[in-house]
């Protein structure tokens, strides 16, 4: 196919040929043959014509050729044009199928984090999923949550793409503040040009070189539980279309996070007494089963002891149940100091009764740690309604293997001690 450019071979070009044979070959052989050669008229009018014919040719080569020249710019910039507008269809198809396969990688993140209720398995995947598919592997991925208590942001999980990169702001910088704060994701193009925030005072503050981030809350029904964040030393890194990526991601994982909250609420219900914080009593002899068979194994000794609050009946009467809740409070957190170092297994055994086992504490020991005990809350004064009073307990030890090798029986014989305290006039502690 012919270019743009070529003029096609035509009937144009053939008459062209032959006019220009017959005024040059054939009209001045006639004309010399008509008349003489010293007349210059014929020679005039032969190159008045010539020159007239040479000059309507060009006129009209030149008027076609400015015609084609602009025909053929027309053509190109229509080209121009087309290529733009595929470039921009490319671009748009190629954006279209990353939100695809990005979005659909939603439902592939919350099958994860519904596959457990663990609160650190969820935020192990939300961290991860969205370092490598909104930070492409690249920069720092920090999760933070928060503290219940304190209601500051703890550090809880972080992905880096320089290995052995150490956090240091474990409570989240001027950046994380401000999302805190406005309850809002946060997009940083460039921090330079970034009117809200001093780069300067980010680096007087000791945190990393940061100048480009995209970070979001973890919001549900307006309440802050932690902020996912995504930062890179290079600027420009992170888009509109991130940014609204990781919101989706944020809010996925803002559910997670509270129903792996609620689920380690009901397991603490379930294993602690709610007014004491000690073990239940279902989840003590569970694990004390577990205990007795392991020393029973490893041939080492386990010593319960059973404690029981003398007259508590009388608080209850005299000052109310609330004062009994105060009474058993302050002696729950009695026993917990006593044996913190010990790592024992403690329970609120019944209404005013504690069970304490410890593993690897023979019976002299143990009887001996369990008056200790006795005396310290005899002599811990408890104020009830402004008035300063004192409780006193009876106790009842009992060993494994010394007095007997199954968990049952070590339960009724650390019980028959305890009552056998009781009957010899309370405040004090017996061994079967």
């Amino acid at each position: 196919m012919p270019s743009l450019r070529e003029k096609p071979f035509s009937l144009t070009n053939v008459s062209y040929c032959v006019l220009l044979f017959f005024l040059y070959f054939i009209l001045p052989v006639l004309l010399a043959k008509l008349y003489p050669v010293r007349h210059a008229l014929p020679l005039f009018l032969f190159y008045l014509a010539n020159i007239i014919i040479s000059f309507l040719y060009l006129r009209d080569s030149f008027l076609k050729n400015h015609e084609i020249q602009l025909h053929l710019q027309r053509l190109q910039e229509t080209i121009n044009l087309l290529n733009l507008e595929l470039h921009k269809e490319q671009e748009c198809n190629k954006s279209l199928k990353e939100k695809e396969l990005r979005y659909n990688s939603l439902a592939s993140i919350l099958d994860k984090i519904n596959m457990t209720l663990e609160l650190e398995s969820v935020i192990d995947t939300l961290a991860k999923e969205s370092f490598i598919l909104v930070g492409k592997n690249k920069g720092v991925c920090i999760l933070y949550l928060i503290d219940n208590q304190t209601q500051k942001l703890v550090l809880s999980k972080s992905r880096a793409e320089k290995s052995g990169l150490v956090i240091k702001a474990k409570e989240g910088d001027t950046l994380d503040l401000w999302v805190l704060r406005h309850g809002s994701a946060l997009l940083i193009e460039d921090i330079k040009n970034d009117f809200r925030f001093d780069p300067d005072r980010l680096k007087i503050s000791g945190s990393r070189p940061v100048m480009s981030l995209a970070s979001a809350p973890f919001l549900i029904e307006n309440k802050q539980l932690g902020i996912l964040r995504l930062d890179n030393e290079g600027p420009g890194f992170y888009s509109q279309d991130d940014l609204r990526f990781l919101v989706a991601i944020s809010e996925l994982g803002a559910i997670a996070i509270e129903n792996s909250e609620l689920f380690k609420r009901a397991q603490d219900l379930a294993i602690h007494d709610s007014l004491t914080g000690l073990y239940t009593k279902s989840y003590f002899l569970e694990r004390l089963r577990e205990e007795c068979k392991r020393n029973t194994r490893q041939n080492t000794t386990l010593s319960l002891l059973m404690l029981d609050i003398d007259f508590f009946k009388k608080y209850n009467d005299q000052f109310g149940h609330t004062a009994g809740d105060i009474v058993l409070q302050k002696i729950s957190k009695a026993i917990s100091n006593k044996f913190i170092r010990l790592s024992p297994l403690i329970s609120r055994f019944g209404g005013e009764e504690f069970c304490i086992a410890v593993s690897g504490l023979d019976k002299r020991d143990a009887f001996k740690l369990a008056d200790e005990l006795r005396t310290i809350i005899e002599q811990d004064k408890i104020m009830l309604r402004r008035d300063a009073t004192n409780v006193t307990v009876s106790a009842g030890v009992a060993n494994l293997p010394e007095d007997t090798l199954d968990e049952e029986d070590l339960i009724r014989k650390a019980d028959k001690a305890m009552y056998q305290a009781k009957q010899e006039g309370r405040n004090r502690v017996c061994s079967i």
